[in-house]
């Protein structure tokens, strides 16, 4: 056999096949714990769909007949409206803020992500005080108007359909602008110029050009808000909307019936799948490329007068509905309240919160180290489809997956306990689905492809000639990762455990129901003091869970706006001929 010491004098063709051979031999397990990850994060799926159509009772007909057309008609029109208004609202102030100079635009630009830190059930906490009948704003209008009844005038009910549109757009709509930001920024500006010589205006050439090439992110951006409007729990129980989401969780918590709750859950797996394919489809094989060898940078269109400051009220829009007026309520009931930070329930929580995202990012950023890296030395398409299927999770809602735990980890905790009784007398109780394994799995199986994306993109920054060189030099596939790729991937690491982190700490449907018994987190907190009228008690917790989302995204918008090679007005090189959308 050929050592690393003559690996150099070898022919070229021979050392091409011994370079494979010794990838194959330190592959195997790579491929093994591919397979482990995978199994794990089907689990739930499969055991959903083995319950739903095993039940021990059939509950299809009644819900049928009585739960799911409404549910499922609230959550279709829920999440189309949803959609629609995020895309209007993302795609418009994103093309305004690259396209445009106005006055405080930079800061716009920034201003517009922050909603995104906001967990929508927080937002409707929120707007149902400001807007309800004994809120401030119906009170001051009483009172100046000297109407007595609610009979005396008419106002929206936020505790409604649209109501519940609207505050979820105003959450989500950051998701389609991030997409349509990082679009624009990176489009041809020869296409746009040449537009524009052909005649068209400038809405003609958004309408013609700029719009079609970024449909494929504005397709991504609209799916996200759509699986956030999905998963959602917290908010459409507040509002009083009974979406497949509070159907599921009804029907468990409430009814005791887990094979009709994984039924219903079911028919979420169907929309969430169907959702999957049109966004792919969206998609489809779409391409654009660069026909120069450099960047320009954008050509701002400079606006001044009255436009200009049309433009900046325009783009603030979103941002004082999606956070200046929530965080004024917390603002305001937080300072009132400041000795709420001092409770042992908030203490508790906080440090529960605190521990359960610190554990749940780390083993998180782990496993995707170990599924990027595999799909990194590995060419097979089984490999990269494998890691594609792992990463998965985040489209399944948080009820669904905490139903498709349950099953397993109860049935993993019986049979256990049968066998310590029948030969030890000793019952173990509740190992699995009864502490805090099942819902730190279930956070690890949901935000897996969050710091999937973030190790991917790491490594893809790293050359390859590294692992070559290190393979000629006789290190293995894991000494190359040890050695090489993780100082080298400390950034990307730190970046994707910090927004796994700030995920969990906003995720209520998978910890309000997994969550073992007398453990609160930050989340659940909040919405257990809301759930009782006592939304002041919890604003100081909320106003946390909305702080520590804000440093992630002010870090992901500074990567997106600063992304375009030949911003500061010099000409930069194309490190690639072909960007695939």
């Amino acid at each position: 056999m050929a050592t690393t010491d003559t690996l150099a004098e070898l022919p070229g063709e021979r050392r091409g096949r011994f370079a494979a051979w010794t990838q194959t031999q330190h592959l195997s397990g790579w491929l093994i714990a591919i397979t482990m990850i995978l199994a794990v994060m089907l689990l739930p799926v499969a055991a959903i769909l083995v319950l739903a159509f095993n039940p021990s009772a059939n509950a299809w007909p009644h819900l049928a007949a009585t739960v799911l057309p409404g549910a499922a008609a609230n959550t279709l029109l829920l999440a189309a409206g949803t959609g629609g208004l995020s895309l209007v609202a993302g795609t418009a102030t994103a093309w305004l803020v690259t396209m445009y100079r106005f006055p405080c635009r930079t800061t716009i630009d920034r201003l517009l992500v922050i909603p995104l830190a906001m967990p929508t059930y927080i937002v409707a906490y929120c707007y149902v005080e400001l807007m309800d009948y004994a809120g401030p704003l119906q009170s001051t209008l009483r009172s100046a108007f000297g109407w007595k009844t609610v009979g005396d005038y008419w106002f929206p009910d936020i505790r409604s359909l649209p109501g519940a549109t609207v505050i979820f757009a105003s959450v989500l709509y950051p998701y389609v602008y991030l997409s349509a930001r990082a679009s624009f920024v990176q489009q041809s500006v020869c296409a746009l110029e040449v537009a524009r010589t052909l005649g068209r205006t400038p809405l003609g050439t958004f309408w013609s050009v700029a719009l079609p090439l970024a449909r494929p992110a504005l397709a991504a951006g609209v799916a996200l808000v759509v699986m956030e409007t999905f998963n959602d729990l917290g908010a459409v129980q507040y509002l009083g909307i009974e979406t497949l989401t509070a159907s599921i969780y009804a029907t468990w918590v409430q009814r005791s019936n887990l094979s009709g709750a994984a039924q219903i859950a079911t028919v979420m797996l169907s929309f969430v799948f169907i959702l999957l394919l049109l966004e792919r489809w969206q998609r489809g094989s779409s391409r654009s490329h660069h026909t120069t060898g450099r960047y320009r940078a954008i050509p701002f269109e400079e606006l001044s007068g009255w436009k200009a400051a049309a433009a900046a009220l325009f783009a603030l829009i979103p941002f004082v509905l999606g956070f200046v007026l929530p965080a004024t309520v917390l603002v305001g009931h937080t300072l009132t309240h400041l000795d709420e930070l001092a409770d042992t329930a908030f203490l508790t929580a906080a440090f529960h919160t605190l521990m359960l995202a610190s554990l749940a990012a780390a083993i998180t950023v782990a496993l995707a180290i170990v599924l990027a890296y595999a799909r990194r030395i590995s060419g097979a398409p089984p490999v990269h489809s494998a890691v594609r299927l792992s990463g998965l999770g985040y489209a399944v809602p948080g009820t669904v997956l905490a139903i498709g735990l349950l099953i397993p980890l109860a049935a993993a905790d019986n049979t256990i306990d049968a066998g310590m009784q029948s030969a030890f007398g000793i019952s173990t109780g509740l190992l699995f689905s009864g502490s805090l394994f099942a819902i730190t799995l279930a956070y690890v199986i949901r935000f897996l492809t969050v710091a999937l994306g973030g190790v991917e993109a790491g490594l893809e920054r790293i050359s390859p000639n590294l692992d070559s060189a290190a393979r000629t030099l006789g290190e293995t596939a894991f000494s190359t990762l040890r050695r090489i790729h993780l100082p080298l991937l400390a950034p990307a690491l730190g970046a994707a455990a910090l927004l796994v982190f700030v995920d969990v700490m906003k995720e209520l449907p998978a910890t309000l129901l997994l969550r073992p018994f007398n453990v609160e987190t930050l989340a659940t907190h909040v919405y257990s003091l809301s759930g009782i009228e006592q939304f002041e008690r919890a604003s100081p917790g909320a106003l946390l869970i909305v702080l520590a989302g804000l440093i992630p995204l002010l870090l992901l918008h500074n990567a997106i706006a600063t992304g375009r090679a030949g911003r500061s007005g010099k000409p930069g090189r194309v490190v690639s001929s072909s960007t695939s959308l």
